[in-house]
């Protein structure tokens, strides 16, 4: 538990004031006279399902758009910002959880975009890499403010977005899913920057999905749903089912379904898997069993999966379905073998955003739902209208995917690949940026696809998430298989000194 006593309780008229702010697009009533403090020097958290209204209340303080009723004010002086440059200039800024920054731009170019720095009618390169090293420096980044965006990892992206905010004086900043895509250690360290500037008076508005996180980090902690304020906790010490209870309005007993028992026949064998990011990783997947791939960021847990469905090339090994061995030249012959892959990227991986349900639940179903080469719309309404059934979606057959919530759009992504019956379903996170009540559906789905006999692989960042559903777990770290664990010993502490060896 931290102590927060060092960070002095400010009068709310020093910080931002939101009182009253109402927001409604079409028929939807997205924020409510939504209220929320936030004094200098402090965490707070604002938690709340997917559509609670989160996304609303960051953009209208962040001058995305206005509310249409309500007032803010920002350090004692009545605030009404126009846009988010206009935001940034009162020094708020928000960074979001998907990066924003121009992959084949340096850091630098990156941290100055839209006000590169001039001297004698050229642009000061040499006065931007100082500016920009000192910011990341204060981050605790030690890398050249030259290198390319692309050749960063997501956290150190990440941090580039906080430094491009720092150097516009920033002295609020709303972090959207921040960990979203970072390990235990580079969570660690996002912590420690948070801290160091906290005590320099910085605020934090902090949202995010990882309950377990809130206690570490935040202050106090605001709860939405249904774009209205429902719970505020002067301390973040607050019981996770608790939390829970009070974003989706309803008990939640056990986040965790019960997976049943593996079975004894084998499905899945891989055996002295090598790649380019991962080497001699052996491993077996039988029917009715959940297997858990868990490891920091960079062990290769993304790369090895891939592989096994065919995506990435590999140098060495083998991988089989129930004991015929499979060529690896791509995804189609692990895919007409029973190997499906559900990617991490759902958005740019796993899904096309513009088309409809029925429309992405055909796609990789063609050879199968088609008549001679023709595709009646009728058909596929009518598997779309089964896929939607079977994944509870919350959606219509001719609806766009991109209007679903995320725990929508990953069930899509899910229904899609079950239209085929395969043999190895793989679930690459899962659950990332998806709210605690949608979480607890996918982890139904899960359970539901070992109970049915499919063997699932599930690869995920959060080592509870990991735990909590897998019948044994695979740990890899630098690109090595450090052990296979049985949930018995299967802990926090077992798993994470072989993720760290």
């Amino acid at each position: 538990m931290r102590d927060v006593s060092r960070h002095p309780a400010a009068g709310p008229s020093q910080g931002l004031v939101v009182r009253g702010i109402s927001k409604r697009f079409g028929v939807t009533q997205a924020l409510d006279r939504f209220d929320l403090e936030v004094r200098p020097g402090e965490v707070v958290a604002l938690l709340g399902e997917n559509g609670a209204g989160k996304s609303t209340v960051s953009n209208v303080i962040a001058g995305t758009f206005p509310s249409d009723t309500g007032e803010m004010t920002w350090q004692g002086q009545p605030y009404e910002p126009k846009t988010p440059g206009d935001a940034i200039s009162h020094g708020i800024g928000l960074i979001h959880q998907e990066m924003r920054l121009l992959p084949d731009l340096s850091v630098a170019e990156n941290v100055f975009l839209g006000r590169l720095l001039h001297r004698g009618g050229r642009i000061d390169r040499g006065e931007m890499n100082r500016r920009a090293r000192e910011q990341l420096r204060r981050l605790g980044l030690d890398i050249s403010p030259t290198r390319l965006v692309r050749t960063l990892r997501v956290a150190e992206q990440q941090q580039v977005e906080i430094a491009k905010a720092l150097t516009l004086n920033a002295r609020l900043l709303i972090l959207d899913e921040p960990t979203a895509a970072l390990g235990g250690e580079e969570t660690d360290h996002l912590f420690e920057r948070i801290d160091a500037l906290r005590d320099e008076g910085m605020s934090f508005i902090y949202v995010s999905h990882r309950l377990e996180e809130i206690a570490r980090i935040c202050d106090r902690v605001v709860v939405m749903r249904d774009g209205q304020l429902v719970a505020t906790h002067d301390t973040a010490q607050v019981p996770v089912v608790q939390l829970v209870e009070e974003m989706v309005g309803r008990s939640i007993e056990r986040i965790f379904p019960d997976t049943g028992t593996a079975g004894a026949r084998e499905v899945l064998r891989v055996r002295n898997l090598t790649g380019p990011s991962f080497q001699d990783v052996s491993f077996s997947v039988h029917e009715s069993e959940v297997l858990g791939i868990a490891g920091i960021v960079g062990a290769g847990r993304t790369e090895l999966v891939r592989a096994v469905a065919g995506v990435d090339p590999v140098t060495g090994g083998t991988v089989s379905v129930e004991g015929r061995a499979l060529r690896l030249r791509g995804p189609k012959e692990a895919i007409e073998a029973g190997v499906v892959l559900v990617p991490e990227d759902r958005k740019g991986q796993g899904a096309v955003l513009d088309l409809s349900i029925g429309d992405n639940v055909a796609l990789p179903n063609l050879d199968r739902i088609s008549h001679r080469g023709w595709l009646s719309p009728r058909r596929v309404a009518a598997v779309a209208g089964e896929a939607i059934s079977l994944m509870t979606v919350k959606g219509r057959a001719g609806q766009p995917v991109r209007t679903l919530s995320g725990g929508n759009q990953q069930k899509v992504v899910i229904a899609k690949w079950l239209e085929r019956k395969p043999k190895v379903v793989i679930l690459d996170e899962p659950t990332r940026g998806i709210d605690v009540g949608a979480r607890a559906a996918i982890y139904e789905v899960i359970a539901d696809l070992a109970r049915s006999g499919m063997a699932v692989v599930v690869v995920s960042s959060d080592l509870d998430e990991v735990l909590g559903l897998s019948h044994r777990v695979l740990v890899l770290s630098r690109g090595r298989q450090r052990g296979i664990l049985p949930a018995a010993e299967a802990t926090d502490a077992a798993v994470m000194r072989l993720a760290t060896a």
